[in-house]
């Protein structure tokens, strides 16, 4: 990014203090999120054992009705061990994931660091939002061995016509996801709000500049 767009993030403790504020808040409300689920959605908490036993396909929770949280069949509270990515894509691919998502924060820092200035905020929130779901998930791959989820919405309300997704059922929603993924889709969509109104911006400023030209005679 040029030197008229203003000083580069990397440089200004202020953008540095809303990446790292947003990113802590974001990892701590997904953690905290999920060791409370494992505690109190089952009957009994659940005490997960080691990574590479809960790691392992075959390793089940013990089975538990669930908590309806929301009225009209709208949320549930029910614990699943994720092997894969969000929506349940590429089962035990757990190194492969680890692997990806390391690079996508290296890749996020530099986005940070070389892209966005002092005064990109917008993109310093959703960057943050990214790295905290990418680090939330990473750290139970790592540490618990599966990815914990825990929100399911619209638990029994199914597709018409006898519809079903690939590989997941009727539901309407059929796929368990957690916070991080929940921020990783809200850091995504503010950072694609943020691109489309730099460009409008740019456009703007270019037609600016150009009506100011006086064509010589």
């Amino acid at each position: 990014m040029d030197s008229l767009s203003g000083t580069l993030a990397w440089r200004c403790p202020s953008a540095w203090a809303v990446l790292l504020i947003t990113l802590t808040l974001g990892l701590f409300a997904d953690l905290t999120t999920k060791r409370l689920a494992f505690e109190f959605v089952a009957p009994d908490p659940i005490d997960l054992p080691s990574p590479e036993i809960v790691g392992n396909a075959a390793f089940r929770l013990p089975w538990h009705d669930g908590v309806q949280v929301l009225p009209g069949d709208l949320l549930d509270f029910r614990l699943v061990l994720n092997h894969g990515a969000i929506f349940g894509i590429g089962q035990q691919q757990r190194s492969v994931f680890v692997l990806f998502t390391c690079a996508a924060v290296a890749v996020g820092l530099w986005i940070f660091g070389t892209w966005t200035t002092r005064r990109s905020t917008l993109a310093h929130i959703g960057l943050g939002l990214v790295l905290a779901g990418g680090l939330g998930n990473l750290y139970d791959r790592l540490f618990v061995g599966a990815v914990r989820d825990f929100l399911y919405l619209m638990p029994r309300w199914n597709l018409p016509f006898g519809w079903s997704w690939p590989n997941a059922g009727p539901e309407v929603f059929p796929w368990i996801f957690n916070v991080a993924d929940m921020l990783l889709l809200a850091g995504m969509t503010i950072l694609i709000i943020y691109s489309r109104r730099e460009d409008q911006r740019r456009a703007s400023e270019l037609a600016e500049k150009a009506a100011e030209v006086t064509p010589l005679v």
